[in-house]
């Protein structure tokens, strides 16, 4: 993961923690779902751990969470 896009990879981790707190799941049932650890979501969703993530996770957890996944794309002031 390249330094520079760092914020945005900090707010597709609290788009994460959002919507999947909308759908009533909490990160242990999330990564269940999804086939991953509930330690990766858990620094996914850290504001202050940096954590990069494959289009194909984020597919699979937008998957999960019933949102499409241009909506965890949509940054603050682009």
């Amino acid at each position: 993961m390249k330094k520079i896009y760092a914020e945005k990879y900090r707010e597709i981790g609290l788009k994460i923690s959002y919507y999947r707190k909308l759908a009533g799941l909490t990160q242990e049932e999330l990564a269940e779902q999804v086939g991953l650890t509930p330690a990766f979501i858990g620094h996914l969703e850290a504001p202050n751990i940096i954590k990069g993530l494959s289009l194909d996770t984020l597919f699979d957890i937008a998957n999960v969470l019933g949102v499409a996944p241009f909506k965890f794309l949509q940054f603050e002031g682009d």
